[in-house]
């Protein structure tokens, strides 16, 4: 399934893994913390291929934003979607036929920004696309049919994104328990087990 994000399959030469876990020691508060050094991190990391990976990582980089705490000794650390990290105004296509089931705009540091959220019938699945463009927003509406292969949406840039060296976060649910242009894409340690369950590992599934 992944492989039809960006129209070409993930290989050696078009992308590379991409650490950001707690176990990565080189990725210091320093560089997470501060916007253009981790920025400049990630972009040492990958030249000018597709960073990705990150499905049920535990990544300390959360810390930094206030949205992350659940209550003063619970902290969601841990990612249930897969990250692609490139540049910019980079388009993504639809892996699947579907349908627009919701959008907004996830406003606040380190949240989605704009967000795409694709019903897929066949599968009984959901898609969550997020860090999006401001603009891919303003043609879709609830219900648009969706097909394979088709363009859907572009990488935003930090301005817009919530605040983040540009990527999607791609994911995908099982049940979206009611919500509606929105989904969490980190949940904390001891939720991670329900999650895990109900956001399926991208990168093995279809």
């Amino acid at each position: 399934m992944i492989d039809r994000l960006f129209g070409k399959p993930i290989s050696d030469s078009t992308c590379v893994a991409l650490d950001l876990s707690a176990t990565n020691l080189d990725l210091l508060p320093s560089i997470y913390g501060n916007d253009i050094a981790f920025k400049a991190y990630i972009e040492s990391k990958i030249g000018d291929k597709i960073g990705f990976g990150g499905y049920l990582e535990h990544r300390v980089i959360y810390e930094t934003y206030a949205n992350f705490a659940t209550s003063s000794a619970d902290f969601r650390n841990i990612h249930l979607g897969m990250d692609f990290w490139t540049k910019a105004g980079t388009p993504v296509f639809a892996p699947l036929d579907g349908e627009v089931r919701s959008f907004q705009v996830n406003h606040g540091a380190g949240n989605y920004g704009p967000t795409i959220i694709l019903h897929h019938p066949a599968e009984n699945i959901y898609s969550l696309y997020g860090h999006l463009s401001m603009g891919d927003l303003s043609q879709l509406e609830i219900g648009l049919p969706i097909s394979a292969g088709q363009k859907l949406c572009h990488l935003g840039n930090s301005d817009e994104n919530g605040g983040w060296p540009p990527h999607l976060h791609f994911q995908l649910i099982r049940d979206m328990q009611g919500l509606k242009g929105d989904y969490p894409g980190v949940c904390s340690q001891r939720d991670a087990e329900y999650y895990a369950h109900n956001c399926p590992d991208p990168s093995r599934y279809g």
